[in-house]
């Protein structure tokens, strides 16, 4: 298998998991989001960006952000409508600084 290409992140989630305030932690399963599924969301969800924009920013192809995109958002569906957690962690990614674009 080929190695991934590293994706460029340029925000860091301040929080790393969420969970529902029904359960304690030690009873609720949960999902994990890469930092890379994170920006996708973050890029056309909130931002508002084109797939194809928001795939420049990260430096990858369009369909490679389409493919973490709906990967991301299954992820968060599936922790909505099942009570899950959402741990947000790994992938493979280099953040870049505010500056850069």
């Amino acid at each position: 298998m080929r190695p991934k290409k590293t994706r460029w992140v340029k925000c860091e989630p301040g929080e790393r998991c969420f969970k529902p305030l029904c359960k304690p932690l030690n009873k609720v399963e949960g999902v994990y989001l890469s930092l890379d599924e994170f920006e996708a969301v973050r890029l056309a969800c909130f931002e508002g960006l084109l797939q194809e924009e928001a795939a420049k920013k990260m430096k990858i192809s369009r369909p490679t952000f389409s493919r973490m995109l709906t990967s991301a958002q299954n992820k968060i569906a599936d922790a909505l409508v099942n009570i899950k957690a959402i741990r947000i962690e790994g992938g493979c990614c280099k953040i870049i600084g505010g500056s850069k674009k």
